[in-house]
This record gives C-alpha cells, sequence and structure tokens, in this order.
C-alpha cells in the first residue's frame, strides 16, 4: 500500500480520514489540513500555547504541540471507539494553527485571545481549542456568548477554577468566578464533575465531586448534565487533571483520585447532541508526562468532543 505524507499541507478535501504514518509527516491535529481559510469549515482546531497564569508547575505552553503530535497515533484509522463513525466523515475540520500574543504584555493576552476566537466565530465555524492552561477557556467563553448569548459550562476538572478574585487577575483558578459574576455562563443551568479539592462555596454551579462520579454509573452523570443544560447553547470545557494521575501524570496541578479515561470517554460519548458551541481541552504538560500517556488522553478526549459536536450537526 502506498502511503501518501504531509497530508497537513496536501490534502485535498477537509472530509474523512486519509492513511499516513504516524511516525512521519507533518504533526497537525489528526493530520487535519493547516489553514486560516474557514470558507465551508464546521470546526477549527486551535493551539493557545498560554501558561502564564499557572499557579504550580508551568509548561502547559508545550501541550498544543504535544497533543498535535500524539494525535497522529489516532489518525492513521477511523480510531473512535463506541460511536460507529469517522467524525470527519460528517463535518469539515481544520488546523488552523496556533493563537498568537505577545507574553511580555500579559495584561492584554485576555483581550488579544479573545478577539482571536471572535474573528474564527464571526465566519460560524466553531472551535476546538487545545491549551495551554485553564485560562486560556475565558476568553474563549467570553467570545462565544458574545455570540451566542449566557452559556452553560460543562466543566471536568479537578478543580472547581471558582475561587473569588480581584477585577482584572489573570489566574486559573479563578476565571469560572468571572464568568459567573459577568453573565458569560449561568451557573444555574451549568456543571462540574470530577473535583477533589474543596471549595465551600459553589458560586451556583451544580457540582458533582469525583466522589459521585466513583459512586454512580456513566449514564447517571449523562443524565444530570443533559438535565442541568437542557437545549442550552453549552461549552465544553476538559482539564486533563480531571483524570487520576495514574492516567495523566503530565499536568501542573495533578490530584490523586480522579477519573479514570474509560470514565470520562463514557461519560462524552453520552452527550452527543447537545448544542455544544465551543469546546477546548487543557492543562496537558509534556515536561511531566510518562511515554506521551497525557497527550495522548488529551488528544483522544479532543476527538470525542468532535464527535459530540457531530452529532448535533450532521
Amino acid at each position: 500500500m502506498e502511503f501518501e505524507t504531509d497530508q497537513a499541507f496536501l490534502r485535498k478535501s477537509d472530509r474523512g480520514t486519509i492513511v499516513e504514518p504516524s511516525y512521519g509527516g507533518a504533526t497537525s491535529f489528526m493530520r487535519r489540513r493547516y489553514t486560516r481559510d474557514l470558507e465551508g469549515i464546521d470546526v477549527a482546531v486551535v493551539g493557545i500555547p498560554y501558561d502564564l497564569a499557572t499557579t504550580n508547575r508551568s509548561g502547559t505552553r508545550l501541550g498544543p504541540r504535544a497533543i498535535r503530535n500524539i494525535s497522529g497515533n489516532l489518525s492513521w484509522e477511523m480510531a473512535v471507539n463506541g460511536w460507529g463513525y469517522d467524525p470527519f466523515d460528517r463535518i469539515s475540520v481544520v488546523d488552523y494553527g496556533d493563537f498568537g500574543f505577545d507574553p511580555g504584555l500579559p495584561a492584554e493576552v485576555p483581550g488579544v485571545l479573545e478577539a482571536q476566537a471572535r474573528e474564527i466565530l464571526a465566519t460560524d465555524t466553531a472551535i476546538l481549542a487545545l491549551g495551554g492552561d485553564h485560562f486560556v477557556t475565558y476568553p474563549m467563553l467570553k467570545a462565544c456568548a458574545e455570540k451566542h448569548g449566557s452559556l452553560s459550562l460543562i466543566h471536568f476538572d479537578a478543580h472547581s477554577d471558582t475561587w473569588e478574585d480581584d477585577a482584572g487577575r489573570i489566574d486559573h483558578g479563578t476565571m469560572f468566578w468571572h464568568a459567573a459574576q459577568d453573565g458569560t455562563v449561568d451557573p444555574a443551568r451549568s456543571i462540574q464533575l470530577g473535583m477533589r479539592t474543596h471549595n465551600p462555596d459553589t458560586h451556583g454551579y451544580n457540582v458533582y465531586d469525583a466522589d459521585w462520579v466513583h459512586d454512580h454509573t456513566a449514564d447517571q452523570a449523562i443524565a444530570k448534565i443533559r438535565e442541568t443544560v437542557g437545549n442550552n447553547p453549552c461549552y465544553l470545557t476538559f482539564d486533563i487533571d480531571c483524570l487520576d494521575p495514574s492516567f495523566a501524570p503530565g499536568t501542573g496541578t495533578p490530584v490523586v483520585g480522579g477519573l479514570s479515561t474509560q470514565q470520562a470517554l463514557r461519560i462524552l460519548r453520552g452527550l452527543g447532541g447537545l448544542n455544544i458551541v465551543g469546546m477546548d481541552l487543557v492543562e496537558v504538560a509534556p515536561a511531566y508526562d510518562v511515554s506521551e500517556v497525557t497527550a495522548l488522553a488529551g488528544a483522544t478526549l479532543a476527538l470525542n468532543m468532535l464527535c459530540i459536536y457531530s452529532e448535533r450537526i450532521a
């Protein structure tokens, strides 16, 4: 069988999967075409290599590169178990490359990221963002809320990221408090799953911690998510530290007792058809990874997010 390489540059169609050796070629996400021409495109995958809001170990700026690289191991066949189809047969997906920003002007970064997201959304193209630390979700949320109105947040994490904060501070543990305060997110119609650190105030979010997830079935978790968000426009964010460190050691703030990859995937597979308007996978820090297992988990979860999105618009 003859293999063609560098499909990130050479592929002619943005649909379907083209077999390419996983060990070579240009590393776009899932070998999708690199382009910033979004005419007729359903989803743009963007990297946000930002980790200046990190409170513990830095290094997630290298997450997008690691996720793209390992995704080559998933793209040589239809590798989405549990869905029964290739999402790329249903939706057109491209790799937009990375958002740019000046790390020497940190106070300007949130606005710069939001403006770039707004440009993509103006073409009626959805975004799947690869972080970066979890703060990057906040400018993505604001851009999506400007287009779709107040959002429901579906949030997988070890931490609530709702600690109260001063206005204007940039921190990857407080942005969902800001989002609730400024109306970007409707906490009453939002849900958080997998938490293992204590926050005495939910700020109105529906919180189901890791113990609850372990004590209940995936179907029960799926039902809670669907019951909470209904048909409201939803933003889906997955912090890789929602997974137990045995499944995802490569992250800045690991906490034991988390979800397994199977639990997370099983729950995601039950979310097809929700009104998802934005998605991200964040906090992969390759320097602390082992045999790329964290990046692989991140790439697989991100691929399943595309399946969720494809269920809605196919």
